[in-house]
């Protein structure tokens, strides 16, 4: 599950616009534009959600969700650390 926040906080972190962004995961900007403006938790078409989130991925974004462990708890996205394996999620 990725939020609108996290979407928006994640290309931010790496400096991309809309364009870029559905590039990178195979959508069309308005596609990217929609699931930026949902409310909280991104719905849509799970093939659609899924290229997003493995372009983020892709990109160096960890997604940090509500019950994974954080010192302050709560939803997030962090870069990954170079050279780190991939968490299972």
């Amino acid at each position: 599950m990725i939020t609108a926040a996290q979407l928006r906080a994640a290309r931010a972190i790496l400096g991309l616009d809309q364009r870029t962004l559905a590039e990178l995961s195979g959508l069309s900007v308005p596609t990217i534009q929609r699931m930026e403006a949902s409310e909280s938790v991104i719905r849509g078409n799970v093939d659609s959600l899924m290229k997003l989130i493995n372009a983020l991925d892709s990109a160096g974004i960890q997604l940090i969700g509500e019950d994974t462990v954080s010192s302050e708890g709560g939803r997030g996205v962090r870069l990954k650390s170079k050279g780190a394996s991939p968490e299972p999620e």
